[in-house]
C-alpha cells in the first residue's frame, strides 16, 4: 500500500512503525474471509482491509478521529485472525493499537459511551471492586427488562448466579513443589478471572506443584493492562504493565526463574507484547526480559514431558481462544496435552473464528457478540462433546452463558487427569444426567 506520511510525521517512532505496517499490505483481501465482523456484517469497512484504509486516512492526514472511523474500529474484536491469514505479514494488531490510542486522544465520545467505558476501566482490573460490583449486579437483575441500553443489559447478563469469595491461593506467597523441585515459575493470577472462577488458579497451582514446580505469587503484581490497552488508554496500560514488570523482575533477579506462567490467554498475549509496548522507553530492556519469559500454561506444561494417562474417557471439544491461536500462535500444545491425558479431543467447524467475547467486546458490542456466540455454540454442539475446554476466561464465560454442555478451563481437565479433583462442573453434569 502506498503511503504519504511527511518526513516530520515519520520522526515519531510509532507513526514510522505504522507506516511500515501499512506499506506491507497488498490489498489481497484474504483477511476478509476470516474476519468475524465481516462475516456477520458484510461491510468492507468492517473487515481488516477496510479498517486499514480508515486508519491510513486518519493517521496520514493527522486528523482527529471521526464518528465513522470510530464506529468501525470499535467493531473490531481484536481477534487477530486476519494476522494468521495474511500472506504479507501485516501486523494489524499493532496498527489497530495505534489507531485506538489516536481515537482516545482525539475523539469525544457520547456521554453514555464515555461513562460505560470509564466504569469498566475502574472496576474490571481490580478484583475487590469487581467482586463487589457483581454482588450489586445481582440486586439489579430484576430490573433488567426495563433497562433501554443493550450494553447495560449485557453487563447484568454477565453476573453469575454465585459470586465466589476471595481465594487464599491468589495471595502473595510461594507454593512449594511436592517432592524435589524441578522448576520455579511466577504465576500471573490476573484480575477478572480470579473473581469469576478462582478454581482455575487453584487447579493451576495444584497441577504445577504436584509436578515438582515451585509457584510464586509475587507481591504487587496485578492486571496485565489488556483491558485499558484495547481501549486506547495508553498511560493506564503503561502503569499496569510497569507494575507487573517490576514485581516480576524482583523474582527473576532473586533466583532462577523458568517462566512467567499465564492461564488467561488474553493476558498472555498482552504480556508477551510488553517488549513492544515499552520499546521506546527506559523500561525497554526489562520489558523484553519479561516478555521472553511469558508462557501460556499449556506451553509450559509441554516442557515437563507429561506421561500418558487416562482419568475418564470424555469427548472434549477444544475451543481455541483467539488470543492463544492467533495472538500467541499456540495451537497444538493444548490439544496434545488433553490427548495425552486420555481425552478424545474434538475441534469444531470454523475453529479460527471468534466466539464474540474479546475482552469487553461482549459488553460494548452486545448484538454482534451475541451473533458470534450463537454461531460458536452451534459449531460446538454439532460435534456432541461431553465438555468444552478453553484457555481463556472470557471465552469460558461467553460460551458457558448459552451452552448446555459444561465449559471449563483446559488446566482443570489436566489437573483432574494427573491426580487433582474432578471439576465441579462435571459433577453437576453427572448429577443432571
Amino acid at each position: 500500500m502506498q503511503t504519504n506520511f511527511t518526513p516530520e510525521q515519520l520522526k515519531n517512532p510509532v507513526t514510522a512503525e505504522s507506516n511500515k505496517i501499512l506499506r506491507s499490505c497488498v490489498h489481497c483481501g484474504f483477511c476478509t474471509a476470516t474476519c468475524p465482523t465481516y462475516q456477520v456484517l458484510g461491510d468492507e469497512l468492517d473487515s481488516p482491509r477496510g479498517r486499514i484504509y480508515l486508519i491510513k486516512d486518519m493517521l496520514e492526514n493527522d486528523r482527529p478521529a471521526d464518528a465513522q472511523t470510530v464506529k468501525h474500529i470499535d467493531r473490531c474484536l481484536g481477534c487477530l485472525s486476519c494476522m494468521s491469514t495474511c500472506p504479507s505479514g501485516v501486523h494489524y494488531g499493532h496498527l489497530v493499537d495505534h489507531a485506538r490510542v489516536h481515537i482516545e486522544q482525539t475523539y469525544q465520545r457520547p456521554f453514555l459511551d464515555r461513562w460505560l467505558r470509564r466504569i469498566l476501566t475502574m472496576i474490571l482490573p481490580y478484583p475487590d471492586r469487581f467482586r463487589l460490583a457483581l454482588r450489586l449486579g445481582k440486586l439489579a437483575r430484576p430490573i433488567r427488562g426495563v433497562i433501554p441500553d443493550g450494553r447495560l443489559r449485557a453487563m447484568l447478563d454477565m453476573v453469575p448466579k454465585t459470586v465466589a469469595s476471595r481465594s487464599s491461593i491468589d495471595a502473595p506467597q510461594t507454593h512449594k513443589a511436592s517432592g524435589q523441585r524441578r522448576k520455579r515459575v511466577v504465576l500471573m493470577t490476573g484480575c477478572a478471572q480470579r473473581v469469576l472462577d478462582p478454581e482455575i488458579n487453584a487447579a493451576t497451582v495444584r497441577l504445577l506443584t504436584r509436578l515438582g514446580v515451585e509457584v510464586v505469587i509475587p507481591k504487587d503484581a496485578g492486571c496485565c493492562g489488556a483491558l485499558v490497552h484495547h481501549m486506547g488508554r495508553e498511560s493506564e496500560t503503561h502503569a499496569f504493565a510497569a507494575r507487573n514488570i517490576r514485581a516480576w523482575l524482583a523474582e527473576i533477579d532473586s533466583a532462577t526463574l523458568d517462566g512467567i506462567v499465564i492461564n488467561t490467554s488474553g493476558c498472555g498475549t498482552t504480556v508477551k507484547d510488553y517488549g513492544h509496548i515499552f520499546r521506546n522507553s527506559e523500561l525497554a530492556d526489562d520489558a523484553a526480559r519479561v516478555s521472553a519469559l511469558a508462557m501460556d500454561i499449556t506451553e509450559f506444561l509441554t516442557t515437563l514431558d507429561l506421561a500418558e494417562t487416562s482419568v475418564e474417557p470424555l469427548r472434549v471439544a477444544y475451543h481455541a481462544a483467539c488470543s492463544l491461536q492467533h495472538g500467541q500462535k499456540v495451537t497444538d500444545a493444548p490439544k496434545t496435552l488433553l490427548s495425552r491425558a486420555g481425552y478424545t479431543v474434538l475441534s469444531p467447524k470454523d475453529a479460527h473464528l471468534c466466539c464474540g467475547s474479546a475482552g469487553t467486546y461482549n459488553l460494548l458490542q452486545p448484538e454482534i457478540s451475541k451473533e458470534l456466540k450463537s454461531r460458536k455454540i452451534s459449531a460446538l454442539s454439532a460435534i456432541k462433546p461431553d465438555v468444552i475446554a478453553s484457555g481463556n476466561i472470557g471465552c469460558i464465560m461467553q460460551i458457558g452463558s448459552a451452552s448446555t454442555v459444561p465449559v471449563i478451563h483446559t488446566v482443570q481437565l489436566l489437573d483432574w487427569a494427573y491426580g487433582g479433583p474432578k471439576p465441579a462442573a462435571l459433577h453437576s453434569r453427572a448429577m443432571a444426567g
